[in-house]
């Protein structure tokens, strides 16, 4: 019970970064903090499922199921490419706009349209 709580307070963190900070490297931290708490819920409750890996064995009932394991390596990964590719993005406005606060950032995009 208490490490579902502690993933719960790790993800209401995670939310927090995203929906209160105005920095946006803040809020990318806090898309990367959201990412791993889900990967490390799908791996704590996989891991209470079974305890046997369901390969050269015959007759064993409480085996482990592989495939969330293969789909928290995947999410693992496009986390990972979603973290380069929003970091490569905030690189970018901040050479164009001079700072990482999202409500300047806006002002100063939306001004040059205007």
């Amino acid at each position: 019970m208490i490490d579902r709580i502690l993933l719960l307070i790790l993800f209401l963190i995670g939310f927090y970064g995203i929906i209160v900070k105005k920095n946006v490297i803040k809020k990318i931290f806090g898309l990367t903090i959201l990412n791993s708490t889900i990967v490390m819920l799908f791996v704590l409750e996989g891991s209470k499922i079974g305890s046997h890996v369901p390969i050269l064995e015959e007759n064993i009932t409480p085996i482990v199921d592989p495939v969330p394991q293969a789909l928290m390596l995947t999410a693992i990964v496009i986390g990972v490419c979603v973290t380069a590719l929003a970091l490569s993005i905030v690189y970018r406005l901040f050479n164009s706009t001079g700072t990482f606060d999202i409500d300047e950032i806006r002002s100063k995009l939306y001004k040059d349209e205007e």
